[in-house]
């Protein structure tokens, strides 16, 4: 892929810091530091990975040997290509990690103390091919390791694409869906209910999630060349369970003989190659990102993330510092996960045993997915194309065809629920006092007092206990969105239905029905992209909707909220079917500039006395083994000054000779990044890294890299450096150790 980002920055020295693991198959970039000898090369980080995904029986960078047999006979027989180009980008977009209101569990006690891994921006641009080669018409899909797509940044997404490729890239043809990881930084939203969290709007974290969703976009649109595509489906037991069972109980037979075990457990992979050779993913599967707890303070990708990670690095051996990216893009997308939980116990996860159960959950949506592999896909064949519509979801009249009782109904102004201020007692609780089904007192409010004043609002929302009638507040200030979009996006027999909030597997199901019986496909070819394009919190079913549950008091527009997206989604379908545009409608209002900012600034950095900036204030041990944890901490300053976003924090090297050449950053599993507060103006900077499996025995150190502001506002880079230390011993290539950070 080609790399519009320019030169990546190196750290100061005493030596230039090489990277082991370049992508594999690929010759050294210009002017990048030639490869170890031979006998360096077999030890290098690289073939450790190679090694250990092949112990694994996994493929790596290509198709395992009968697949890839089988796809390379097919295209000599002229099978599975339709004439695709395909693009791939991957770019950080990474907030800020340090005193930011953290995005999912509503919590304001979690504030953001550092790092775990960072978040990534993966786009696939997929276009028709014509005779003659050029492209034709195309899609974009983007998945971002990101807790909601707000219509902020899909708004300045799209500003920033219009800039550079004209009418190229619109709103109709770009679909941003997140991976809604509850351990990502808040506050980029223009909506307030979203910010409260943050103490108000944070500019860097949303430049950095526009720029990295913008970088990844117009990095796929480098990367266009011929590609074939395939389409193979499996089954995942064992990394969801139906978080509101009793809601979901309620959902008539038809819904509930789908899915006998209340989860949706469809594991779809889009394949792309490029002459029989596996060069990009995107996998769809059904569960939250709330392994990491609420109590965690570093930002994480949570499982989905994981699971890109373990494909993308540790098993393709990709180097995401690299100019060129990984050979291997692979994005872990949600679907209808809205009422399905990765906690199998039904209990929230704690810390640190949350990081263990984030990579658990993580390898098993990967190895889902890598086995499809192992057999060939279903090519897919014919166009590329997509619709959008904006509707106003607090008035719609929702026709008899999709009510299910006969009658004609309205959805009303949003509302939250009493249910909704108890969170989920499965994943997070959120505030005391408020419980999941009955509320008495809110009951009672809502039908002597709300209801009294507005019928409307008790015949769409009934038997919801209003606790906020937030529509009202909307008159006064932005809390929430009531104009979304909603969008179709088709290739070839795959159907994406952009939804922007969190759908059940009910109403999923629902939602895929609707659009298969219109067009013609099969209901597992027809898949709910949720988190779409903004974010109207949850879609239940009417029947669900009446349990009160989380899921039913964060259904804003009332009880017929699904059937009016079901008939949303039909108008898309139709005309999409008959090859005719929809007129796009209103988009929400641009509200830029008008969230409110509470964060105090970053005055001033300080060593502490008598130190400077870098200095290391405590030294690792001498030597350590495989599953051991080397701690070292720095006199550090304030991570916001510098995001480093395309760079790092911190990096772990191993001395080559005479070069040290880095095996860890900041975006590694093994490695992690706090930062606290020490006095006033002072930092301390941790950083840990544990020692993985098949780790190469030798000499190896620790830099941090920080930023420090001035009373006078400048901001000067600095780094420090640990002494050297020792791994000793080795174990056989396997997966990292398991070993946790701490909370």
């Amino acid at each position: 892929m080609s790399d519009p980002r320019g030169p990546r920055r190196e750290p100061s020295g005493d030596a230039p810091a090489a990277r082991t693991g370049r992508p594999g198959g690929t010759a050294p970039a210009a002017g990048r530091d030639a490869p170890p000898s031979a006998g360096a090369a077999g030890r290098s980080r690289r073939h450790v990975l190679r090694a250990t995904a092949a112990a694994a029986g996994l493929g790596l960078t290509g198709l395992p040997a009968p697949a890839a047999a089988a796809r390379t006979a097919a295209a000599a027989a002229g099978q599975g290509r339709d004439g695709y180009l395909v693009g791939r980008g991957i770019a950080d977009a990474t907030g800020e990690v340090a005193e930011v209101g953290m995005m999912g569990y509503g919590r304001t006690d979690q504030q953001a103390r550092g790092l775990h891994t960072r978040l990534r921006a993966r786009a696939f641009v997929v276009a028709e091919r014509a005779a003659d080669g050029t492209a034709g018409e195309r899609v974009v899909l983007v998945v971002v390791d990101s807790p909601m797509v707000f219509s902020s940044v899909h708004r300045e997404v799209l500003g920033r694409l219009g800039e550079r490729y004209g009418g190229l890239y619109t709103d109709r043809n770009v679909m941003i869906t997140a991976t809604h990881t509850h351990a990502g930084p808040g506050g980029y939203s223009h909506h307030l209910l979203y910010n409260i969290t943050t103490l108000g709007f944070h500019a860097k974290t949303f430049e950095a999630v526009v720029r990295g969703i913008t970088e990844a976009v117009a990095r796929a649109h480098a990367d266009l060349a011929p590609a074939e595509l395939s389409l193979s489906r499996g089954e995942l037991h064992g990394a969801s369970t139906n978080r509101s069972r009793a809601a979901f109980d309620r959902n008539p037979a038809d819904v509930k003989d789908h899915f006998p075990d209340a989860i949706d457990p469809l594991t779809t992979l889009l394949r792309i190659e490029r002459q029989g050779r596996l060069v990009g993913a995107v996998n769809w599967f059904a569960t939250h990102c709330t392994s990491m707890s609420g109590d965690n303070r570093l930002v994480s990708a949570d499982n989905k993330g994981y699971a890109a990670y373990r494909w993308e690095r540790e098993a393709a051996g990709g180097d995401y510092l690299a100019g060129t990216g990984p050979e291997v893009v692979c994005a872990f997308a949600q679907t209808n996960a809205g009422d399905m939980s990765p906690n199998l116990d039904l209990e929230p996860p704690a810390t640190p045993e949350d990081f263990a159960a984030t990579r658990a959950s993580g390898l098993l949506q990967y190895e889902a997915a890598a086995r499809q592999l192992e057999r060939p896909g279903t090519p897919l064949s014919g166009g590329v194309d997509s619709r959008l519509v904006y509707v106003d979801l607090s008035d719609v009249t929702v026709e008899p065809e999709f009510t299910g009782d006969g009658r004609t109904h309205r959805t009303a102004k949003p509302a939250v629920g009493a249910a909704m201020a108890a969170g989920s007692l499965e994943d997070g609780p959120a505030f005391p006092g408020f419980t999941e089904g009955e509320n008495p007192f809110w009951d009672a409010i809502s039908h002597s007092v709300v209801y009294a004043v507005s019928p409307e609002l008790r015949d769409a929302h009934a038997p919801k206990g209003i606790a906020v009638p937030i529509g009202e507040m909307n008159r006064v200030l932005p809390w929430v969105q009531e104009t979304v979009p909603v969008q179709l996006v088709r290739i070839g027999r795959l159907h994406l239905v952009g939804i922007p909030g969190e759908v059940t597997v009910g109403a999923g199901l629902r939602l895929r029905r609707t659009v298969a019986g219109i067009v013609g496909a099969e209901v597992e070819d027809v898949l709910v992209a949720g988190y779409a394009n903004a974010y109207f919190h949850y879609v239940t079913t009417p029947e669900e909707y009446d349990a009160q549950h989380y899921e039913g008091g964060s259904t804003l527009f009332g009880r017929w909220q699904l059937p009016a997206l079901q008939q949303t989604a039909a108008r898309l379908a139709r005309a999409l079917r008959e090859g005719r545009d929809l007129p796009a409608g209103t988009p929400p209002p641009d509200l830029t500039g008008k969230a409110l900012s509470l964060q105090p600034p970053i005055v001033l950095d300080a060593p502490q006395p008598g130190r400077s900036f870098g200095e290391v204030l405590e030294q690792p041990g001498e030597g350590y083994r495989p599953g051991e944890r080397v701690t070292a901490v720095f006199a550090g300053a304030h991570p916001g000054n510098d995001l480093h976003r395309g760079s790092t924090y911190l990096r772990v090297e191993r001395r080559e000779g005479g070069t040290w050449r880095t095996v860890a950053d900041d975006g590694d599993w093994s490695t992690a990044f706090r930062w606290e507060r020490d006095g006033i103006a002072a930092s301390r900077a941790t950083v840990t890294w544990d020692v993985p499996a098949g780790a190469v025995p030798g000499e190896y150190r620790i830099r941090y890299h920080g930023d420090a502001r001035s009373l006078l506002g400048g901001v000067r880079s600095f780094s420090g450096t640990t002494r050297t230390f020792a791994v000793l011993g080795r174990v056989a290539p396997g997966p990292a150790a398991a070993v946790r950070p701490d909370a």
